[in-house]
């Protein structure tokens, strides 16, 4: 951790968004922080932003998730991919994942994060925000990644449960008044069809619509109140479900997890000259 002028420990802030598997090239964001010594103070996730932010938090480096998604194979991704045949709500379960969460995350509680950690998901029939903070980490992540139609909602304490992307797609907001530096990563990604007039097949009609929806709601809380370092790597042409691509996908960050360090270096610098300044003097 980066102290500044005051001798006071600088507080980072991250915010993990969601968008499927776009979201695996937070894990380069991750493995720069690693590399600069810097620790967040405290994060926050939705979607696959909470399952990235869930392993961060329980102490797995960069590297470390970097190498677990490579020996992912294909048979593994079947079964964390769990198909929901004959299911009337979903096409997938969702059983898939919490059994790799299961496995492979080192705690199953938020109390036993290292890094404090906000989990974002969506009250379906109350259209309300639900941050979960305490309690079962697990549980929490798996309706924060419950995507209309494509995994099957959560039920906790009498609520149905959605995908937190329906009310808060980067949710940085929630960890103002907590931080020094607010740093925001966006992976909505962009879409460039070959043809404009192309009508897209049902599902990439969801996925898409829920797409254009989150960076409806993004840019709408960007011009309210921004972060202080904001981050939205060109994930051109990347589907929601293509998590086959995840190699490419990390790669594909690299030119902005560059300029985020830069920022985030300039920034704290910032943040240090300040503090010396407002320092009085010694008598």
């Amino acid at each position: 951790m980066k102290k500044s002028g005051t001798g006071m420990p600088l507080r980072i802030g991250l915010a993990l968004g969601g968008g499927g598997a776009r979201g695996f090239c937070q894990i380069a964001y991750l493995k720069a922080l690693d590399e600069m010594g810097i620790r967040p103070s405290i994060m926050s996730g939705t979607s696959i932003g909470a399952i990235i932010g869930a392993f961060y938090a329980s102490g797995h480096s960069g590297s470390e998730m970097e190498e677990l998604l490579r020996r992912i194979g294909f048979r593994q991704i079947q079964k964390i991919l769990d198909p929901a045949l004959f299911h009337p709500t979903s096409l997938l379960k969702g059983r898939g994942i919490e059994n790799f969460m299961r496995e492979h995350l080192r705690v199953r509680t938020f109390e036993k994060l290292s890094i404090p950690l906000k989990v974002v998901a969506t009250d379906f029939w109350n259209r309300t925000e639900v941050v979960f903070d305490s309690g079962n980490l697990i549980k929490a992540v798996r309706a924060s990644i419950s995507l209309p139609a494509v995994f099957d909602p959560v039920k906790v304490r009498g609520s149905v449960l959605i995908d937190g992307g329906a009310v808060n797609p980067v949710p940085y907001d929630i960890l103002r008044g907590h931080c020094d530096i607010l740093c925001a990563i966006d992976v909505s990604g962009i879409r460039k069809p070959k043809r404009r007039d192309k009508k897209p097949l049902p599902l990439d009609s969801i996925l898409t619509t829920f797409d254009i929806m989150q960076d409806s709601l993004v840019s709408a809380k960007r011009l309210a109140a921004a972060p202080d370092i904001y981050c939205r790597p060109p994930l051109v042409n990347v589907g929601i479900l293509e998590f086959h691509r995840a190699e490419e996908i990390m790669e594909s960050a690299g030119p902005d997890v560059v300029r985020f360090s830069r920022e985030l270096k300039r920034r704290m610098s910032e943040k240090n000259l300040s503090s010396l300044i407002r320092r009085p003097a010694r008598s």
